[in-house]
């Protein structure tokens, strides 16, 4: 039997999210920002609920594309705000809207979302080696350093520790506990910008 990180139990929707996408390097834009947009939105929910409510995000968001998404009106946060599959927060509906219109501000500035994300961590993943769940720290001073440009920008549900989660989802930091089989692996196949 393989061993994972402790956080997946054992829910065949969370397994699969830990052993084929959590700590794999994703250097596309659109990808990116679904992954900001879903961890802004499990603040004070668990991820297992925001896995499940996903394809209902995918569709309410245009498939997460910023462009659409940084056009939407207060229409759509309507429109959003009756859909029974998402989380039915104005706050952070309204904070998708705001963050795709900063990630199309980023991409005219840096060129790519991906290309400012990366540069926090110099463009390559960081390799951590946590023996235990207990040692995975929920925040870092690289995180601290998005959080705080991010909030310049104009984002928001964006905090440090959000910051962190999202790094951790995008393959910015490997933090699957050094005894995990996915560990090795996604080491393996991190790449750089």
């Amino acid at each position: 039997m393989k061993k994972r990180c402790g956080w997946c139990g054992d829910d065949p929707l969370y397994v699969a999210y830990h052993d084929k996408e959590w700590g794999v390097p994703v250097f596309d834009d659109r990808k990116l920002f679904e992954m900001l947009v879903l961890e802004g939105a499990q603040a004070g929910l668990s991820w297992i609920t925001i896995l499940r409510k996903r394809e209902n995000y995918r569709q309410a968001f245009d498939r997460f594309s910023f462009e659409k998404v940084a056009g939407y009106t207060e229409h759509d946060v309507g429109r959003l705000l009756g859909n029974p599959g998402i989380v039915r927060n104005r706050r952070k509906i309204e904070s998708t809207i705001r963050n795709a219109q900063g990630v199309l501000a980023i991409q005219e500035r840096h060129g790519s979302f991906a290309s400012f994300v990366w540069d926090f961590v110099d463009g390559k993943p960081i390799q951590n080696q946590w023996r235990l769940l207990s040692d995975v720290p929920a925040f870092s001073k690289e995180s601290d350093r998005m959080n705080r440009e991010l909030k310049r920008l104009g984002f928001s549900f964006v905090g440090s520790t959000i910051c962190y989660a999202f790094m951790q989802a995008v393959g910015m930091v490997n933090d699957h506990v050094t005894d995990c089989f996915r560990h090795r692996e996604v080491r393996n196949t991190s790449s750089s910008l």
